[in-house]
């Protein structure tokens, strides 16, 4: 199978060019052939690098309500068809998409945030959204908690995928579900750091012998709209590169496939064959000969959740 990495910065905050920038490197993934792109964390409309460097936890501050309502206006509804263009970009292209988006779902009463990791099937046709579990540290001032529902495995050209966001992949338990459901192929999205990938990709690899892809996104000055609410502010305390990628690949043996890319904007390629973690499988198998579910076993709770229940 091919796949591509597709190492972009968005126009922050910006849904709509950030969007038409997503369709051009799909369609981009569409020519060269590959089966699979994969994009960073969040990387529509962006990560909110405000929080750590803005007085993010000021409470009840002017300008965290401000940031906080420009980062819903621009944020993805999934129910008004937002991603159209997304998964017409995939159809086309007959390649299948796993995206980071920051979503505004109308089941959680359309006011409220999601970082989710959607995937979306060659025939353009979405197969999951997985909702951040656990938003870490600062990010929790703005995104809300996930849950199970899209903890969840796609069968593509005779691999198993599955992914998470950023530092769920630190997380045993929501690893462990997606190797249960037979996942060999791991999909691990990043906001864009190489102090993220550099490790982990090669551990959560050797872990489950499986291929493991990490994207991460990218952010300097110039990726920063001057309409941005606050830009001048932010242009003095961010730092110059918010977001270095770091994207790469390691193998089920754990080594390096495509080491980490740092600085460089762009989309980057490589063929995987399932032979390689047959191979691997061999002695050390997570779900399967090496594991022991009359000692040990993981509940997954799929339900999406919500406030309200109806009954008829």
């Amino acid at each position: 199978m091919k796949v591509a990495l597709a190492q972009m910065a968005p126009v922050w905050l910006d849904k709509k060019n950030t969007l038409d920038k997503i369709v051009s490197y799909i369609q981009k993934a569409g020519t060269e052939k590959a089966d699979l792109v994969v994009f960073g964390e969040g990387l529509m409309p962006g990560y909110p690098f405000w929080l750590a460097h803005f007085r993010g936890a000021e409470f009840e501050a002017e300008h965290n309500k401000v940031m906080h309502a420009h980062y819903l206006h621009h944020a993805v509804c999934l129910e008004k068809g937002e991603l159209d263009p997304v998964c017409e970009a995939a159809r086309s292209s007959a390649t299948a998409v796993y995206l980071g988006i920051i979503e505004r779902p109308e089941d959680r009463g359309g006011h409220s945030i999601y970082c989710s990791l959607v995937y979306i099937d060659k025939t353009g046709t979405i197969g999951s959204v997985h909702r951040k579990l656990q938003p870490t540290y600062e990010e929790r001032l703005s995104w809300s908690p996930g849950d199970g529902h899209g903890l969840r495995t796609h069968s593509l050209e005779g691999f198993t995928v599955g992914g998470l966001n950023c530092w769920e992949n630190w997380m045993p338990m929501p690893r462990a579900a997606l190797y249960a459901q037979g996942e060999n192929l791991h999909i691990a999205v990043w906001p864009g750091s190489l102090s993220n990938t550099k490790d982990i990709t090669r551990f959560i690899a050797k872990e489950s012998r499986s291929f493991v892809i990490s994207v991460s996104g990218l952010l300097s000055e110039k990726d920063i709209p001057e309409d941005t609410p606050y830009y001048e502010d932010l242009i003095e305390v961010l730092p110059d590169t918010p977001a270095n990628g770091g994207s790469c690949i390691a193998g089920p043996d754990g080594e390096w496939v495509l080491e980490p890319v740092v600085g460089v904007e762009g989309l980057f390629t490589a063929e995987l064959d399932i032979t390689e973690v047959l191979k691997e499988r061999q002695n050390f198998d997570p779900s399967g000969h090496y594991s022991r579910p009359d000692v040990l076993q993981l509940q997954l709770n799929t339900e999406r959740q919500g406030v309200l229940k109806k009954k008829d």
